[in-house]
């Protein structure tokens, strides 16, 4: 078992090598572009299913909590996958695929930036939702992984984590995750 477990615990190091190797400058990029957003009194966004409901709320959380940086003023950050009676009433009326398009359309404004999460790059509700972000003129970013899927195509910023492995991709954007929440911490910190 032990040498299973130092197996696993090597993948996703070689994932997160490779991140560092390919990712340095969208993951700069992304932290700019969210300062940037709560600069000018915009939000954070964010939707996934599954794991990447939880990711989504995780990072939602550390934004408007803390990441860090204890004392700081909380910085405005939506999950929408927290709201039941909102994705059932639009799941049941118009279909799962619906659930965040329709949400987006009501609360994204030009200031804000979308964090839409999908380790395949494929979760037609997820395109969705970003396609109408960009309709609505938010800043989108995507995290996924594989070869990026549809989401590549249709995000402004893409940080596609270099795996085929769900829980590899998963573990890897947590981390660009909290990379993101600290740093934007700092950014606005300093200002």
């Amino acid at each position: 078992m032990k040498n299973k477990i130092t197996e696993l615990l090597n993948e996703s190091i070689e994932v997160k090598k490779k991140v560092v190797e390919s990712l340095t400058d969208d993951i700069e990029r992304a932290v700019s572009k969210v300062v940037e957003c709560y600069k000018n009194n915009g939000k954070l966004i964010l939707f996934g299913n599954g794991g990447s409901a939880a990711d989504s709320q995780h990072i939602a959380g550390e934004m408007i909590h803390q990441f860090e940086l204890e004392g700081r003023k909380a910085l405005p950050a939506i999950a929408l996958t927290t709201d039941s009676s909102v994705m059932t009433a639009i799941g049941n009326d118009w279909g799962f695929d619906k659930v965040f398009e329709r949400q987006v359309e009501g609360l994204a404004k030009k200031e804000d930036v979308i964090i839409g999460f999908s380790t395949s790059g494929n979760s037609g509700d997820v395109v969705k939702g970003v396609e109408q972000a960009k309709k609505n003129g938010a800043f989108t970013i995507v995290f996924s992984g594989r070869d990026g899927g549809k989401l590549k195509e249709v995000a402004d910023l893409s940080i596609v984590i270099p795996s085929e492995s769900t829980a590899r991709i998963q573990e890897s954007h947590i981390t660009v995750g909290h990379i993101l929440c600290k740093l934007v911490e700092e950014e606005l910190a300093e200002e």
